[in-house]
C-alpha cells in the first residue's frame, strides 16, 4: 500500500498498521495513521495480542480486515 503525504503529495513508505507515526522526508511533516471502517467510516481500534494485530469497529461491532480499512494520514 502506498500512502501520500497530505502536505506535499510525495509518497510515504507504509510501515504496517502497527507503525502509526510517519515522517515525510520531502517536507519534514509528521503524521499519524488513522484507519476507518469501509462500511460506516468510524475510526477502527487496533487490537494487539500475541504478536497479532486486528482491527475492530465499535459501530458495526465486528472485526475488520486490514485490507478493507480506509487509511488516512493526519498531522501530529
Amino acid at each position: 500500500m502506498e500512502l501520500t503525504c497530505p502536505k506535499c503529495q510525495n509518497e510515504i513508505e507504509y510501515g504496517g498498521i502497527q507503525k502509526q507515526n510517519y515522517h515525510c522526508d520531502a517536507c519534514a511533516g509528521d503524521f499519524k495513521l488513522h484507519a476507518a471502517c469501509d462500511k460506516c467510516g468510524d475510526k477502527l481500534e487496533l487490537l494487539q495480542a500475541c504478536g497479532a494485530a486486528n482491527l475492530w469497529c465499535n459501530s458495526c461491532n465486528e472485526l475488520k480486515s486490514k485490507s478493507t480499512a480506509i487509511y488516512t494520514l493526519q498531522p501530529l
